[in-house]
């Protein structure tokens, strides 16, 4: 069976990463000089793709290089950030599970660490209560640096779903931690990212925040029309099968260039060619998705608020004056004080989003053509 081109909900590797030369160049002089680097761009744009691909580059670039992935997804609080932070630390500088018990018991020692396997798994505890641990945080925070200057390397720590450290208990107080220690390291970087956009801006493009200034903050930007056709073009031929420049460009299109449905769009339109992809194939690729996705819109739809979805017409109709008299009437949207707050509102959720050019836009092209297809859209009673 052939190899099935194009990847979407998972890291795009090799082949299957799209080329974002701009952002690779950057984001690797980054690392090497250890300038710490924030990630922010829309939900599914490649933030976690563009890092491993970096990653991969500088380390084998450079063996006196190492990174430490951590992923505080299900993070609820600041024992579990340290644990994760510790373990990933640990494991990134150690070849060996000998080597990551001799780091542990050097600089952890007061902690009384313990490392077991599981499953192939190291895993790793400490004979201290949560109490214990938070008198000692000095030393899982430093022990990045610690260990850097002891094995002479330079080490890059990415931390995904950053954001979620601003629904820790006193959230503040542990930013304000975690930047006096790691602002004093100079033989580690970092790099901080996420999935929720608006939390990540409020954290780090907010001079009252601790993380203010940081370091670099680096804007996803979509992946340009042109190179989405170099590369989908490309990949057919890779798999033996053709597509026009013009049909490439119209996935591309379709999708808005959201690289998540750029792909998957790809790869529906492939598998459902024989040897030549034609455009209605690509059209019917489209809807197929739409379909797959319907029971999750209606889902979306029907936890909103009636004034959400009228807010949610408006945007779709393309109204650029929301707090207008005429666009309030015309969608029953109340009074313009309403506006800023049915907004954030709908930002938090991530159903809408503020582009460069301070525009308000759908996120999910997807959703947003389901939308249009059910004609009454978001604007129906409850």
């Amino acid at each position: 069976m052939k190899n099935i081109p194009f990847v979407f909900g998972k890291i795009a590797e090799n082949n299957d990463f799209t080329n974002r030369e701009k952002e690779v160049e950057k984001l690797k002089n980054n690392f090497v000089s250890l300038t710490n680097t924030t990630i922010i761009s829309p939900r599914r744009w490649g933030k976690t793709s563009l890092v491993n691909k970096v990653s991969q580059l500088v380390t084998s670039e450079n063996k006196h290089v190492k990174v430490a992935f951590v992923d505080v997804f299900n993070v609820r609080n600041e024992e579990g950030f340290y644990l994760a932070l510790v373990k990933s630390v640990l494991d990134a500088t150690s070849s060996k599970w000998e080597e990551m018990a001799e780091n542990a018991k050097q600089f952890l020692s007061q902690l009384i660490p313990t490392i077991s396997f599981s499953n192939e798994n190291i895993e790793i505890s400490f004979g201290l209560g949560w109490e214990g641990l938070r008198k000692h945080a000095d030393d899982m925070l430093h022990l990045a640096e610690r260990i850097a200057i002891k094995r002479k390397i330079r080490l890059i720590v990415c931390i995904d779903e950053f954001q979620t450290i601003s629904e820790f208990k006193e959230p503040l107080a542990f930013q304000r931690k975690l930047r006096a220690h790691w602002q004093k390291h100079a033989h580690v970087g970092y790099c901080l990212y996420g999935s929720k956009r608006h939390m990540l801006l409020g954290i780090f493009s907010n001079y009252s925040m601790p993380f203010y200034k940081f370091g670099d903050l680096m804007f996803l930007e979509k992946i340009e029309t042109s190179v989405w056709q170099d590369f989908i073009t490309r990949r057919f031929k890779d798999t033996n099968k053709r597509i026009s420049g013009k049909n490439a460009r119209l996935i591309a299109e379709l999708a808005e260039n959201h690289p998540y449905y750029v792909q998957q769009l790809a790869q529906q339109s492939w598998l459902l060619c024989d040897r030549e992809c034609s455009e209605d194939e690509i059209i019917n690729a489209k809807q197929n998705i739409i379909n797959q996705l319907s029971l999750l819109f209606i889902n979306i739809v029907e936890s909103l608020s009636t004034m959400q979805r009228n807010l949610l017409k408006a945007i779709l109709a393309g109204e650029k004056q929301l707090s207008s008299q005429c666009t309030l009437a015309k969608y029953n949207l109340g009074t313009s004080a309403a506006i800023p707050r049915l907004r954030k509102s709908l930002l938090e959720r991530e159903i809408i989003d503020i582009n460069p050019k301070n525009e308000i836009e759908l996120q999910d092209p997807m959703f947003k053509a389901w939308l249009k297809q059910i004609n009454k859209g978001p604007h129906q009673s409850e």
